[in-house]
């Protein structure tokens, strides 16, 4: 029996290099030559990133615009005994990806699925933060919209594994201002960008620090952040509010807004300004 042959009627979930084309593996180049189509995120970056690798197979787009009706469409040949690779723009599809839906799509279908395991952004930095990889757990891409947000933020706050979330450049900002305004200045964050490329960076500090420094320097690139968990043995009613939460609950109880920021500070054990900061944006809203 040949080894790693390609079969019809199968999806295969490949997983492409996220900066360095060194990264791609000689099986990932085998099943992409040997396919009959290729289901890519962008086809004009695939298509440069295939014409490297000297493969020529026919592409078709599937994203998340466009997953609801091409999905079907790549089923329906696979189940006419074709054989498809799935790509992403870099790293393993179906990780925070429209790929998850084909992949379930496929099950639903009974149609057999194989990953060809290769790079992904999310593992590669959490192998670079020097934080705690026993437990850990995936985020991707905070919410946009204010109350998923702020669901998500506590969570987040209070959730005792060490966290991957992934960031735009252009909202790298808001987003260390969020985390610092529940986690608290003193909580440990890496920042992982370019990872694989020329200028592959990992900064190493406390979310304080990570405000601080992106308030002078530009952020580029994606981004990683790999977050420390919440303190395993923390106060359960603290560590599950956010500061918000904790400022409104003492306020509830009568205590003046000064008293209250003094209280949150001293029992989160954060700076006080941060805890001011936080009640300057409910005076406001």
């Amino acid at each position: 029996m040949e080894k790693n042959k390609v079969e019809g009627g199968r999806l295969y979930l490949v997983a492409t290099p996220i900066g360095n084309l060194a990264d791609v593996s000689e099986r990932a180049v085998k099943v992409l030559s040997e396919v009959d189509f290729i289901a890519a995120e962008d086809t004009r970056n695939s298509g440069l990133f295939l014409s490297r690798l000297g493969i020529r197979r026919p592409l078709v787009s599937y994203y998340e615009h466009n997953k609801a009706s091409r999905g079907p469409e790549i089923a329906d040949r696979l189940e006419a005994g074709e054989s498809c690779a799935l790509i992403s723009d870099a790293g393993t599809p179906a990780i925070s990806d429209p790929g998850e839906d084909l992949v379930r799509l496929c099950a639903e279908r009974g149609i057999p699925v194989s990953s060809i395991p290769g790079a992904c952004a999310a593992i590669t930095a959490l192998t670079l933060s020097a934080l705690p990889t026993r437990r850990f757990c995936f985020e991707g891409f905070i919410p946009v919209s204010s109350k998923e947000r702020r669901a998500r933020l506590d969570a987040i706050a209070s959730e005792e594994r060490t966290q991957i979330i992934y960031e735009a450049p252009h909202k790298l900002r808001k987003t260390l201002d969020d985390l610092l305004s529940v986690c608290g200045g003193e909580r440990r964050i890496a920042l992982c960008r370019e990872l694989t490329k020329l200028n592959e960076e990992a900064l190493r500090m406390t979310l304080s620090e990570a405000v601080e420094y992106y308030k002078e320097k530009e952020p580029r690139g994606e981004y990683v952040l790999v977050l420390e968990g919440a303190p395993e043995g923390a106060d359960g009613a603290v560590s599950q509010m956010s500061i918000r939460e904790h400022l409104e609950y003492y306020i509830s109880e009568g205590i003046s807004m000064k008293d209250a920021i003094k209280a949150v500070a001293k029992e989160r054990g954060i700076p006080k300004n941060e805890v001011y900061a936080e009640s300057l944006k409910m005076k406001s809203e």
